[in-house]
């Protein structure tokens, strides 16, 4: 039999806002923050009880017993009130999760609201200046082993740059590593232990870096990928914190960063047409089969990787420079898919398709129905997508790369 708490709380439900998260956006959450006042999905429950009952105090809407005072409270604030307060001063530039966003992103959200309440107070939000400095642990280039960089943000050179500490004992295996291994020191503290190289290792132009979060990927919960264009062809470069808060920073002050830039460049563009052009997640991830163009060419299995237009192949997921790269130009230009039914002789992958270009046609195949036409999705919104002049920028260094003697590195059958 529903009490009557419970059949107001089921009432609160459906009016607007409370229909959904107040924090991710999941529909119909049954779990609530009864000091908060907000109704929540069982994930950021988890979240929110993790930040420790002096800042949330969670119930589930039907298996808890409410006291009056608390349903009361419910019935008091609700998710569109909470949300004008604690979302009030939310910068442009960041992220609002979404249900299937990496749990450090909606973490950080959930912590940023709530427990530093960094939207009532914008002078808590260190990511805004167009500058950091700081320590990730950033993936070697020729092999798998982590190691300690200083990366350096500066918006007016339109840099982030990384370079090597120095010191007599570094390294990933010397006491230095272990040292900062051990400790799990914050980002802001790690500037007064570490000496450095003057010399940056790296320079990646901001207004040209993509930055997402993969902790599937990288295996760390709190990494980013930072990907970017290097002499006509894409670099990808894999880093981590242990403090998530950290990492989310970074994330969040490139996006600042890039943000500001684009607004000096396009003065007359709205802010909304210039929030699009913001680092995205890759439209998709994952395995196919890839042949050449030839008859008798193999079929090999690649990890493919669309970027914007950009859909690039390599031998492991974790490279650092993908083998090839293909543009995916609009439809009117000759850019089409075409899907097979009939198998292409390869039994891994017996759900081939086409991307045809106006060079070359591409065969590449799925190993299952259900993950061809996931591709094939991605692949035809791409193709009807307008392009922006960044996108033609792109494609003309990628065509200019493929017309030199360095072409088959780039646009090869591999």
């Amino acid at each position: 039999m529903v009490d009557h708490n419970e059949k107001i709380l089921q009432e609160l439900l459906k009016k607007p806002g409370n229909q959904v998260c107040a924090d991710c956006g999941a529909e119909d959450p049954d779990w609530a923050s009864y000091n908060l006042g907000i109704f929540i999905c069982m994930r950021c429950a988890s979240i929110h009880r993790g930040m420790g009952a002096h800042i949330s105090k969670v119930k589930h809407l039907e298996l808890d017993r409410w006291e009056d005072s608390q349903v009361h409270r419910m019935k008091e604030v609700g998710n569109v009130a909470a949300r004008n307060k604690y979302e009030d001063r939310v910068p442009p530039c960041y992220r609002r999760p979404a249900k299937s966003d990496p749990q450090v992103l909606i973490e950080q959200w959930i912590r940023a609201k709530y427990e530093r309440e960094e939207f009532c107070h914008p002078e808590r939000q260190s990511y805004l200046s167009g500058s950091m400095e700081g320590f990730l642990m950033k993936r070697g280039k020729e092999d798998s082993r982590y190691q300690l960089r200083k990366f350096v943000l500066n918006e007016n050179e339109d840099t982030l740059k990384y370079q090597r500490p120095t010191d007599a004992c570094s390294g990933a295996t010397g006491c230095l590593g272990r040292l900062f291994n051990r400790l799990r020191l914050k980002n802001y503290r790690l500037r007064y232990h570490v000496k450095e190289n003057k010399e940056p290792k790296g320079i990646l132009k901001l207004s040209e870096l993509n930055v997402s979060f993969a902790p599937a990927k990288i295996g760390h919960m709190n990494s980013m990928q930072l990907t970017f264009m290097k002499e006509g062809s894409t670099r990808h470069i894999y880093v981590y914190h242990e403090d998530a808060e950290v990492i989310n920073c970074w994330y969040t002050a490139i996006r600042c960063a890039k943000l500001h830039l684009l607004q000096v460049a396009f003065p007359s563009t709205p802010q909304s047409d210039l929030l699009l052009r913001l680092p995205k997640d890759f439209a998709r991830e994952g395995w196919l089969w890839k042949t050449g163009p030839r008859t008798s060419d193999v079929h090999r299995r690649r990890w493919f990787t669309l970027d914007n237009r950009k859909l690039m192949y390599h031998d492991e997921p974790l490279d650092a420079y993908p083998k090839g790269e293909i543009f995916i130009g609009h439809e009117s230009t000759g850019y089409h898919i075409k899907v097979s039914n009939t198998g292409n002789g390869c039994k891994e992958a017996r759900f081939p398709f086409y991307l045809v270009t106006p060079e070359r046609t591409f065969c590449l195949a799925a190993a299952t129905h259900e993950d061809r036409a996931g591709w094939l999705t991605v692949i035809q919104h791409t193709l009807k997508r307008p392009l922006t002049p960044q996108d033609s920028t792109i494609e003309a260094i990628l065509v200019r790369k493929r017309t030199t003697s360095n072409s088959i590195s780039i646009f090869s059958g591999r």
